[in-house]
């Protein structure tokens, strides 16, 4: 008898942590299906994959995707076997898509309903490829390798029970065939945890303090690139900085790590090439990597100002997480923001490319931090109405209980 949810995610327990979380605290049967790198969660049975053979080489370029998708496709489905001769049989597959192995899953488990998480339709315009071509100028060849990018996922969308979208944003770049199953539900953070509160002295690694008060400007980009407007933040600090002698920037990324919008030329990092040539005062300008979560929150209590830019892109945990904290936010009036942020209300939005503007902003906020309260309190307003973890994890339990689940309440 089918009971129980199995998971599906090239890393889980990424996105599905603390829906995998609530209902292995309820009791219900809980499986998952990851690569080698995914993380074992309590109460939940994870059997991991390895990859069989790399993709053919010489193959055409433009099938390496769907090669790979369905080569990772076969290895989630000799996982998953492994999980029914052990005698799971799942209600329900939760599964990610975007690296194909969601694929061959219906023919293990012929009676599960299937809900596929829609992170990302990729186009090849005016979304993630073809916003911004300072870097990555149009060419036929990566306008059809963008379009590779979908066909084995278009297959999860297309034999799916139900699809999910974290934003209106994401649900709308799907194909209108596929919106009509689409549910909005936000995995949200913890509003509870992360609040407003007051800063605190924050230490840099030099023995420097930063103290409460000061005016600090923040900016989170996990993989420090342009896709996040890394360009456009580094070309307005100069004038910033000039301009407000005491300013203080708190950058928080990796730069080593790969960027989802492609490589920085001649192999440098993302870091060095844009802000390499750029003329400013270093010593005021602090990039600390990769940090805990708990320093991260502290610094965004720290702050001014928060800057959030985005290409038309899937919408950063670490904006919500600000919002949540109270921050004052600065972002750019992109179709993302357009699901967090009405300008003017809860933040401000601003041209993408217009580097004055943000540089006014970010001004503004340093001589004047006491007239965005209103912004700020707003913001915490919108990001426990949106972004609250516990909604989010409810409409998910409703859908599962919608196709079948039986979820016992919370105990």
């Amino acid at each position: 008898m089918p009971a129980g949810v199995l998971f599906v995610h090239n890393n889980f327990p990424a996105q599905f942590r603390d829906l995998a979380e609530a209902l292995a605290a309820r009791g219900v049967p809980c499986m998952a299906v990851g690569q080698a790198h995914s993380r074992e969660l309590p109460g939940v049975r994870l059997a991991r994959y390895a990859l069989p053979r790399g993709t053919t080489e010489g193959i055409y370029p433009l099938a390496v995707r769907a090669e790979a998708d369905l080569i990772r496709g076969r290895a989630a489905y000799e996982a998953a076997k492994a999980l029914k001769h052990e005698g799971w049989d799942p209600q329900v597959i939760v599964g990610h898509p975007g690296w194909g192995e969601t694929t061959f899953l219906g023919e293990l488990f012929p009676a599960a309903r299937q809900i596929a998480f829609a992170e990302f339709w990729y186009h090849a315009r005016g979304y993630d490829v073809g916003f911004d071509t300072e870097f990555f100028p149009e060419t036929d060849e990566q306008i059809f390798r963008v379009h590779s990018k979908n066909p084995v996922m278009a297959l999860a969308y297309a034999t799916a029970d139900a699809i999910v979208a974290p934003t209106a944003f994401q649900a709308g770049a799907l194909p209108p065939v596929f919106r009509e199953r689409t549910r909005v539900i936000h995995e949200g953070v913890d509003v509870a945890a992360i609040r407003p509160a007051p800063a605190e002295p924050f230490a840099l690694e030099d023995g420097r303090i930063i103290a409460p008060g000061a005016p600090v400007i923040t900016y989170v980009n996990n993989n420090m690139e342009p896709l996040r407007g890394l360009h456009i933040f580094a070309r307005a600090l100069p004038r910033l900085l000039a301009e407000v002698p005491d300013a203080q920037v708190i950058v928080i990324g990796d730069s080593s790590k790969r960027a989802y919008g492609g490589a920085a030329p001649d192999g440098r990092s993302w870091t060095a090439a844009i802000f390499g040539p750029l003329a400013f005062d270093r010593s005021r300008v602090h990039f600390l990597g990769r940090v805990p979560h708990a320093r991260m929150l502290a610094a965004l209590r720290l702050g001014a100002a928060h800057v959030y830019y985005t290409y038309p892109f899937v919408l950063s945990w670490s904006l919500s997480e600000a919002m949540a904290s109270g921050c004052y936010v600065i972002g750019s009036d992109t179709a993302p923001l357009h699901d967090a942020i009405t300008d003017g209300v809860d933040g401000t939005l601003l041209p993408f490319f217009d580097v004055d503007a943000l540089s006014a902003a970010m001004i503004a906020a340093c001589r004047a931090p006491e007239a965005f309260a209103p912004l700020r309190a707003a913001a915490r307003e919108t990001a426990v109405a949106k972004f609250d973890r516990a909604k989010g994890r409810e409409a998910w339990l409703a859908l599962l209980r919608e196709h079948g689940v039986a979820i016992p309440p919370h105990p």
